[in-house]
């Protein structure tokens, strides 16, 4: 079995003792407990009535990958050092090893769940930005528009980056990742918030002007209905990231508040950290700090990006007209 030590499991090895470990005589001198068949007593032999021993030299025990050979070494992380840094560490001396012909050496475990983890967190990433891409492109029915939701998306992921490097926090590849997952979903809320109104006021200009296509309006009446919509949708999107970061702070920091045992006996349990802060705590700072980010995109780059396709549709839209 194993013996279990807060994270750490060591496998439980049953030995003689020290007095009789080295003595083979001893050692086949050992009875052997079992139950007769031939009429059902217990009964004892020793060792040496069904076993013979023999000196010679091998292995205590050979591990095979593949068909090849392979030695494992592991070890621990003591507190305060990062094992991703450790390892960083030992790749550059391992690279300036000189290692004899037909050996090699790879790094496993953690590293390669790790590698295995931010392979399918990145196409999931991947996966779930082409489906809001497709949503996007059905409700709007223009392929501008949902561009410049998704490059908020992506850019908002800068916010993370700023985040951790600000703060110094260590990254937890699962959940830094989810946290980035779910951080699409409110963004791109937020941006069709405002992209939505903003593509409602110019239809409604266009059609109060008369006009068949959007890049027959002046620059002025499109910049005019940008400001408006950047005005109007102000406070659905400020509310949007507020409340979501106010509603995340607490499990962010671990926040512990027992109701149950403060209305029955007046003790809340009240303590902050824990298992959760530190299960938890990195998807919940990771949309924090993307969020936070996100919301200046969303009242100021996205408006931009809006302005600065409308231009570049109006200057294609005059050079065609050239030609017709």
């Amino acid at each position: 079995s194993k013996f279990k030590d807060g994270d750490d499991d060591y496998p439980i090895i049953i030995r003689l003792d020290k007095n009789y470990r080295s003595s083979v005589s001893d050692l086949m001198n050992q009875k052997i407990t079992f139950r007769n068949p031939a009429n059902g007593r217990i009964a004892q032999v020793p060792v040496s009535a069904v076993a013979e021993v023999t000196y010679s030299s091998t292995y205590s025990s050979i591990k095979r990958k593949d068909g090849d050979r392979l030695v494992s070494v592991s070890s621990n992380v003591l507190d305060g050092y990062n094992a991703n840094e450790i390892v960083a560490e030992l790749k550059e001396i391992m690279n300036d090893y000189d290692f004899p012909e037909g050996y090699s050496y790879e790094f496993t475990g953690e590293q390669q769940q790790q590698a295995e983890d931010m392979a399918f967190l990145s196409s999931a990433f991947m996966g779930a930005l082409f489906l809001i891409f497709i949503i996007l492109v059905a409700q709007f029915n223009s392929i501008i528009s949902p561009f410049i939701i998704i490059f908020s998306v992506v850019f908002s992921t800068i916010g993370v980056l700023i985040g951790y490097l600000l703060t110094g926090d260590t990254i937890s590849v699962i959940f830094t990742f989810v946290g980035v997952i779910s951080l699409a979903g409110v963004v791109v809320n937020n941006a069709i918030v405002l992209m939505d109104y903003v593509n409602l006021l110019v239809k409604r200009k266009r059609l109060e002007m008369g006009y068949e296509r959007m890049n027959e309006l002046s620059s002025e009446d499109v910049k005019a209905a940008i400001i408006q919509g950047g005005a109007t949708r102000l406070r659905p999107v400020l509310l949007t990231a507020i409340t979501t970061i106010l509603g995340l702070y607490p499990l962010a920091i671990g926040f512990n508040f027992n109701f149950f045992t403060f209305l029955s006996h007046l003790d809340p349990q009240f303590f902050i950290g824990g298992d959760n802060a530190a299960m938890w705590g990195p998807m919940a700072w990771t949309i924090i700090y993307g969020l936070t980010f996100a919301t200046f995109l969303t009242l100021v780059i996205v408006p931009v990006m809006y302005w600065l396709a409308y231009r570049s549709k109006y200057r294609t839209g005059k050079f065609l007209s050239r030609f017709r």
